[in-house]
Formats: C-alpha cells, sequence, structure tokens
C-alpha cells in the first residue's frame, strides 16, 4: 500500500489543483462531498487529513467504503476529536490503528486528547500492538494522573508506568490490586527498588538493560563500588551520579571526581550537602558551577555569587505538561528569580498566572521569553510576534500555530530578509495585492507558495499561477475563488479548459 508521501508524488498537476480545492475554505459542501466521492486518492487524502469538515462532509467520511480514506480522517489534526472516534469501532483494523496512532502535527506541536471515555473504551477493547506508539499522546493530562487508581482495571495496568511518581499509598494498593496483571506490573517495579535483584539481574555487558538499571535502579553497595572501581564502560560513574538510591559518602565522594560530566550530575543531587555545594560552586568547569546554581537548597545571594554562564544555543520549545504538577508557589519562587534558568522553567508552566505572564513576557532573557510564548495559552499577540521575530532555532514554527498570534501589521515584514518571517504577509489581511502578487515570484518557495493563497492576490495572477506546476495547490486554496469557479474545477478535473 503506498505511503501518503508516495501518493502525493503521484499526483499530476489536475490532481494536485483539485486537491487544493479539497483545502478551500470557501468551497461548498456539495464541492467537497463530490471530491470525496470522485476524487483521486491525493484528492480524498488531502480532503480528508489536512482540514475541517463540515458535519455532512463528516459523515460522508465515516460511512466512505474505502478503508485508507477513512483512515486520513482518524488521523486528522484539525478534526474535533469526538468526530475522529466515530471510527473507533471501525471494521478495518486499518482504521482502528490509524486512531490510535496520534495524528501528524507540525513540529513542536501536540495532537489535541480523545474524549476520555473514547480513550477508555480504546484501553480496554483495543489489541496491545494498535496502542503502541503514539496512542498515549493522545490521553488528557487528567486521565494520565487518574490511570494509577483509576476504576477500569486495564486503564490501571497504564498506570503502574509511572510508578516512580506515586505516593506510597497508591503503590501499595496497586500490589493488592484485585486484578492480577495491575499486581504484576506493580511487582515488576517494585523488585526493581530492591538493591539485591537489581544486583542479581544486572547484566554484566554493557546495554540499553544495564544502563537503565544504573540510572534508575536501587543499587547495592557492591555494584555501586563495582561501577567505582572497575565499570564495564565510560560514563558509568556519571550514570550513578544522579541515581536517588545512592549512598551519602558515595555522593561526596563523587562531588570530587575528575569527571567534569560526573560533577554536573551530582550538582544536581537535591541531597547534596553543604559542603560539596560550596565547592562546586567554585569548580573550574562551567558547566558544573551552572548546574549548581540552579540547586534548589541555594539562596539568591549565594546564585549571584556563582559566576555561572547561561548557554546562548539552546532550544525553546512546547515542554509536555508534567505528570505530577508544580507546586504554584515553587513556580512564583522561580519566576521572580535573578537567574534566567530558573526563569525559564517558570516560563514554561502553562498554569503560570496573569500577572507572571505580563512579568516574563518582557523579560531580558530570550530563552524566558520564547518559552513563555510556546508554553503558555495565553501568551501575549506582541510577545509570540517578537519571539518569532528574534529566536530562530527549533520550533520556531509553532510559535504561529499559538492561539493570539497576531495577523494584522505582518505585511510590513513583506522585505524582510528572512524568508521565514517574509512569509508571515500571507498571514495579514491587509496584505496589498501587489505586494501578494509580488511574494508570488518570492526567491523562497515556501514565501511564494504562502502568498499563492492570499484573497488579495489578484485575479489575473491567481488565474495564471492555477497552471503553475508548483503553485496551483496551493492558488486552487484561495479563498477567494469564487464558487464557480471551484464548480468549473472540479467538472472539468481540474484542467482548466
Amino acid at each position: 500500500m503506498p505511503t501518503p508521501e508516495a501518493i502525493w508524488a503521484a499526483a499530476d498537476l489536475p490532481e494536485r489543483r483539485l486537491a487544493g480545492v479539497a483545502l478551500n475554505p470557501s468551497s461548498p459542501q456539495d464541492v467537497l462531498l463530490r471530491l470525496l466521492a470522485d476524487g483521486p486518492p491525493a484528492v480524498r487524502m488531502v480532503l480528508c487529513r489536512d482540514r475541517t469538515l463540515p458535519d455532512a462532509v463528516v459523515d460522508a467520511v465515516v460511512e466512505h467504503p474505502d478503508r485508507r480514506t477513512r483512515s486520513f480522517f482518524a488521523r486528522n489534526p484539525h478534526a474535533d476529536p469526538a468526530q475522529r472516534v466515530r471510527l473507533v469501532d471501525d471494521p478495518e483494523w486499518f482504521v482502528r490503528s490509524h486512531l490510535a496512532e496520534a495524528p501528524r502535527v507540525p513540529a513542536g506541536g501536540a495532537p489535541r486528547p480523545l474524549p476520555d471515555e473514547a480513550a477508555v473504551y480504546m484501553i480496554r477493547t483495543y489489541d496491545a500492538e494498535l496502542l503502541q506508539g503514539s496512542f498515549y499522546q493522545q490521553l488528557s493530562i487528567g486521565l494520565r494522573r487518574s490511570m494509577p487508581t483509576h476504576p477500569v482495571a486495564e486503564v490501571r495496568r497504564w498506570g503502574v508506568g509511572v510508578w516512580s511518581l506515586l505516593p506510597a499509598d497508591t503503590r501499595a494498593a496497586l500490589l493488592a490490586d484485585a486484578d492480577e496483571e495491575v499486581r504484576k506490573r506493580a511487582e515488576v517495579h517494585a523488585r526493581e527498588e530492591d538493591p539485591a535483584w537489581v544486583e542479581r539481574e544486572l547484566p554484566d555487558r554493557s546495554c540499553h538493560a544495564r544502563w537503565d538499571m544504573l540510572m534508575h535502579r536501587a543499587l547495592s553497595r557492591a555494584v555501586v563500588y563495582s561501577v567505582l572501581t572497575a565499570p564495564l564502560a565510560e560514563g558509568e560513574r556519571a550514570a550513578i551520579a544522579d541515581n536517588p538510591s545512592l549512598p551519602a559518602d558515595v555522593v561526596t565522594l563523587l562531588a570530587g571526581d575528575p569527571d567534569p560530566a560526573v560533577r554536573v550530575r551530582i550538582a544536581h543531587r537535591a541531597d547534596l550537602g553543604p559542603a560539596e555545594r560550596r565547592a562546586l560552586a567554585a569548580d573550574p568547569d562551567p558547566k558544573v558551577r551552572l548546574a549548581l546554581s540552579v540547586h534548589p537548597a541555594l539562596s539568591e545571594r549565594e546564585r549571584a555569587g556563582i559566576h555561572y554562564e547561561i548557554p546562548v544555543d539552546d532550544c525553546f520549545h512546547l515542554r509536555p505538561e508534567p505528570h505530577v504538577p508544580r507546586d504554584p508557589q515553587d513556580v512564583r519562587r522561580d519566576a521572580l528569580s535573578g537567574h534566567p534558568l530558573l526563569r525559564r522553567n517558570a516560563a514554561a508552566d502553562r498554569s503560570l498566572p496573569p500577572d507572571l505572564v505580563e512579568h516574563l513576557a518582557v523579560d531580558d532573557d530570550l530563552g524566558v521569553r520564547v518559552l513563555l510564548a510556546q508554553n503558555h495559552p495565553d501568551a501575549p499577540a506582541s510577545l509570540l510576534l517578537r519571539s518569532f521575530l528574534e529566536y530562530d532555532g527549533h520550533q520556531r514554527a509553532h510559535l504561529i500555530t499559538r492561539p493570539n498570534f497576531p495577523t494584522t501589521g505582518l505585511s510590513a515584514f513583506a522585505d524582510h530578509d528572512d524568508p521565514e518571517v517574509r512569509a508571515l504577509a500571507a498571514r495579514d489581511p491587509q496584505t496589498a495585492p501587489a505586494t501578494a502578487e509580488r511574494l508570488t515570484r518570492d526567491p523562497d518557495p515556501a514565501v511564494r507558495a504562502a502568498l499563492a493563497g492570499h484573497p488579495n492576490l489578484p485575479q489575473p495572477r491567481l488565474t495564471e499561477i492555477l497552471d503553475d506546476e508548483e503553485l496551483a495547490h496551493a492558488a486552487a486554496a484561495n479563498p477567494a475563488l469564487a464558487p464557480e469557479a471551484l464548480h468549473r474545477l472540479v467538472t472539468t478535473q481540474g484542467r482548466g479548459k
């Protein structure tokens, strides 16, 4: 079966033009239904996967005889998840697997969660192989947090997976759960907290399982000693350095380790003693000093006394919502800290109150501003635009998907050196027709495509590029096309004759 990429690569100019019509927000419902019924694969793929659809078209998609067509809608990131789950009992496993797989979203984005009742139904009834991969990304944070104590046993089985974050009473309940599979999974996690078991099971070769145990499982004195004296691979001392089970005297020992990578890991430990903190605060390695400078035991005055350097090439992007929400007082303390890294952590908290949003939106640190813009649902428009203009790193494009990203005034950037900034003019409803036309001839293909869909594009130029191999798809999606023109394109199979 061809991949979506192969389907699109095989589409000719008329098919790509029809695919543009399928995306056009001005296309009447009868046009969309006709494309769904008679359109070639590339057109049905774009129609069902890449836009929101009227209810009548959704009804037709759900009943469509072609399983591939239904599967495209199952992974539509624009559709309301409540519409997508109408396929939850589709007769074809292929469609159900695509529903379980998270929709494709732009870099930095996250799929909207499925309704909790539908997600629970899928956990209860779908084969395990269908729930692998990205299914977990579609679960609401509320459902994820409720899993360890959920009334449905199959859901509690998933909840055991966050064992290290669970309070003691919840762990005890899972170990005594009425469901045998829940108990078995809980027992697996519990035994990993037994140093004797870890010592017996620790592989005697360097492999993923060994590294995982050294970093996360309870370590016996014998295992720790073997790593200190005869590690199997470089980096094992650093691997155990932030293991929570490390004895206090070993923490002290590793705080003076000759390897800076070990000292960096040790510097993050909450159980680090005052003497070790003082020594690491004056460490000759800048990365060690930086790691120590954000230690929770330090006062603001002590932090200010450390000579640390903030990295300037970090990536600032959307962060997943934590399973355990942070204490609001801790977030406020970090937001008001003099340390940029602590303010960055606060800026990424989606529950940040309005006064702190206002405070951090004008922070003098780029990372603070961009993380706030990337993560907070109420990030102001001025911050979003400023962040897009100043930040060119990973997931920059996610900023323009944020709810408050502005549209007015963006045509002022039509001559900007950065093509991603020039393309913002496509989002401005006031972009002049002459500017839109000029940018359809821009040296950058993404700019050309973006402006080909601008409703202010002069009609002669729009008509011209409907026959352009590169721009026909974007031009046919232009909402300025009259309904009769859209009907004509469909009737003539997009050949424009």
